[in-house]
């Protein structure tokens, strides 16, 4: 009936909605109209009800003729909170000040009072049905009360200390007389009280007053002559100088006490890793020694020599005795190593355990002082609590007998309130509002009228349409987001110092000048192991830099430098993905199982969506983006969109590591928006003047953080593995 198949996307057409309800305009606004008579007939019916209302604002007052220390002490006063305002709330509602109201004003003889002892005809048949309580059965004065609070609301307005009070009659004048009337008789009740309050205060204080002051000046006395005894002098702070001291080295020994039990686990977990001839390999300590990771992979290629050796030749030959030999002796310094290491754990354990116990020593003379100290402050403190207590008890006596002396007179205790509104009588009825009622009614009825056809089209099913889930809807949509976000900007790129495959990022147009290149200023270090790939692995690992660039001036050997970290990133657990931004595409070569794979020209060119341009690595748990089979020179025109690239790559991994093969300080600049990444200068084989170069022109350009990678051992193993 609807034309959609059972097992079919549908989606809901809103123009069919629209229409069904325009088709039937005139039957919803003939039932709309029909609201509108049946809600204006009802309200022309009701009886109008008339509101009126006053407003008490609850401040501290004082008398008009007071002094002026006087009005400033009432004007210093707290105001009250909110526990208070709601207690005069319901002091408003209290029965006794509602049955004074209700006979000033002789309410008890007006039938709307008592609506019981007139009766009607509906209410007499629910009490013969025992469906409602006779009201007679209760007495005159509370059937008054009862009619009064239902037509009486006393509330606290939002916000502020005022006190609002709402009456509702069918008689406007008396809707204003009652409000004005409670008011009045609420002040007056509040008046009284304070009188009696006062006068009881003043004859209480005077004797009391008289008595502290005898015994504060005791107390103060006592506090000077135990001063004196005791030689405390008064300090500024909180503590002593011995309980400080103490505190100082509690906190000291407990930190060494942890650096001792953490001295002898590390101990302990060597110790059994040699008892037990366990791999020691993932004990940290163990791990982060330099001599033993050259031992393992020393022992790692004799072993690999071994198995290759001996698929050809028998086990007695004399080149595998020699293997075997050396891979034994290898493993004896590796055990060695070991033994060293342990031994260097222990000395810090030794020292932890010296340093502890001179901070007992130290701990036990600090607290032996501290105790004296604590000993003659405790009488001082009791001392002075005392006489802090008198002192305040008799300020605050000395304080109340002021006021109530001031307010002993009947026209001096004004109460802690005023009317700030008083009620008209009103003009309007309050109950019911004809205009408001007719709208409401007749936008309801327009409302549900609307929304029952709309559901009945929905149910029939003519509001229903099948939904296209082609693919090519989606691509095209993907093409045109991709086209939006194009920008056509080329990178301008000082030239290549080598005749080497150039970067992606030198593709530059030709009529940009290159960008000259800086005087050396630092001069190459001499140490190459400390800018091995292992090294600058660890180097990356405590940085926790969340994006790295890699430069590599002599190509494709530098590259593979670059995929070699990369892999040993990976291997500690980290998270690390590639970027190949090379011109050769050496990395990609090295890490993706097709060389065909989308990558980043396919990308910024908007050929491939983001998801599919990120590949694993064939031989790790890295991932790669690879170089990509689109064109470079399109694709440098969008390389400003990389830096957005980036930051969403940071966020999902813990190193983005960038390859841009041999590019320099303008190209890179391109790729980051802050100097907050590392600079990697991939160089195998150390050339003075390349690396002196390279690393002024990144420090001028504000890249602080530098790093040299000259170790080129995982260079040629990545190369024999892409071979």
């Amino acid at each position: 009936m609807s034309g959609v198949a059972r097992d079919q996307d549908v989606d809901i057409d809103l123009g069919q909605l629209v229409r069904a309800v325009w088709a039937r305009r005139f039957r919803i606004l003939a039932i709309t109209l029909v609201g509108a008579g049946v809600a204006f007939a009802g309200a022309k019916i009701m009886s109008p009800q008339y509101r009126s209302e006053t407003r008490i604002l609850i401040e501290p007052r004082a008398p008009a003729f007071a002094n002026t220390q006087q009005i400033n002490d009432a004007s210093a006063a707290p105001l009250m909170d909110e526990l208070n305002i709601a207690s005069q709330v319901q002091l408003l509602q209290s029965a006794d000040l509602l049955k004074k109201v209700i006979n000033d004003l002789k309410l008890y003889n007006l039938p709307e009072f008592d609506d019981a002892a007139n009766g009607s005809a509906m209410s007499s048949i629910l009490v013969k049905l025992h469906l409602k309580k006779n009201p007679l059965e209760n007495p005159p004065e509370e059937r008054i009360i009862d009619a009064f609070i239902e037509r009486l609301q006393v509330y606290q307005v939002p916000g502020s200390r005022v006190i609002g009070i709402n009456f509702t009659s069918k008689d406007p004048k008396l809707a204003a007389a009652i409000p004005n009337a409670m008011a009045n008789v609420y002040l007056s009740t509040q008046s009284g009280a304070k009188l009696d309050s006062n006068s009881e205060a003043t004859r209480w204080l005077e004797p009391e007053i008289e008595s502290l002051r005898q015994k504060v000046s005791d107390a103060e006395k006592k506090v000077a002559e135990y001063r004196t005894t005791h030689g405390l002098l008064q300090t500024n702070g909180t503590t002593t100088f011995p309980a400080q001291q103490l505190n100082d080295i509690s906190a000291e020994l407990t930190r060494v006490r942890g650096d001792k039990a953490n001295a002898e686990a590390r101990a302990q977990a060597v110790r059994n890793a040699l008892s037990s001839g366990e791999a020691s390999d993932t004990l940290p300590d163990i791990m982060s020694s330099q001599a033993i990771q050259r031992l393992k992979a020393t022992e790692s290629g004799l072993q690999s020599q071994i198995s290759d050796l001996q698929t050809s030749l028998l086990n007695n030959h004399p080149r595998l005795k020699s293997l075997r030999a050396q891979l034994s002796d290898i493993r004896g310094q590796i055990r060695q190593e070991t033994q060293k290491i342990l031994a260097s754990i222990e000395n810090e354990t030794k020292v932890a355990d010296l340093r502890a116990k001179e901070l007992e020593r130290q701990k036990d003379a600090v607290q032996a002082n501290s105790a004296r100290a604590g000993e003659d402050e405790v009488g001082l403190n009791a001392l002075e609590r005392e006489a802090n207590a008198q002192r305040q008890l008799l300020e605050t006596y000395l304080v109340r007998y002021r006021e109530a002396a001031s307010r002993a007179d009947s026209n001096s205790s004004p109460a802690d309130a005023r009317i700030v509104s008083r009620a008209i009588e009103p003009v309007d009825p309050y109950f019911p509002k004809v205009v408001p009622i007719v709208i409401v009614a007749a936008v309801a009825t327009l409302i549900v009228s609307a929304i029952v056809i709309m559901l009945a089209e929905l149910f029939s099913g003519r509001a229903l349409r099948p939904v296209d889930t082609s693919p090519r809807r989606a691509e095209e949509n993907s093409a045109i987001e991709e086209e939006d976000v194009r920008e056509a900007a080329p990178v301008v790129v000082a030239t290549v110092r080598k005749p080497v495959q150039p970067s992606m990022l030198a593709i530059v147009a030709d009529e940009d000048d290159a960008v000259e290149e800086a005087k050396a200023a630092e001069e190459v270090p001499e140490d190459d192991n400390e800018f091995s790939v292992a090294s600058v692995a660890d180097y990356l690992t405590g940085s926790r830099a969340p994006l790295a660039i890699a430069i590599s001036p002599t190509g494709d050997n530098g590259s593979a430098a670059t995929v070699s970290l990369t892999r040993m990133l990976a291997d500690t657990g980290r998270r690390v993905i590639l970027i190949d931004m090379t011109g050769s595409g050496c990395p990609t070569a090295l890490m993706a199982e097709d060389r065909s794979a989308l990558g980043v020209t396919d990308l910024l060119c908007g050929e491939a969506a983001f998801g599919d341009t990120i590949h694993s690595d064939r031989l790790s748990d890295a991932h790669l983006i690879p170089q990509g089979q689109s064109d470079v020179r399109r694709a440098m025109r969008g390389v400003d969109r990389l830096s957005l690239l980036l930051d969403a790559l940071a966020a999902a991994y813990d190193l983005v590591v960038v390859e841009c093969g041999a590019a320099d300080v303008a190209g890179v600049s391109r790729l980051t928006r802050s100097r907050n990444v590392e600079i990697i200068l991939s160089l195998p084989d150390v050339e003075e003047t390349i690396f002196v170069t390279l690393m002024t022109e990144f420090q001028a350009a504000g890249y602080e953080r530098v790093v040299l990678m000259s170790n080129g051992d995982g260079t040629e193993q990545e190369l024999g593995r892409a071979a």
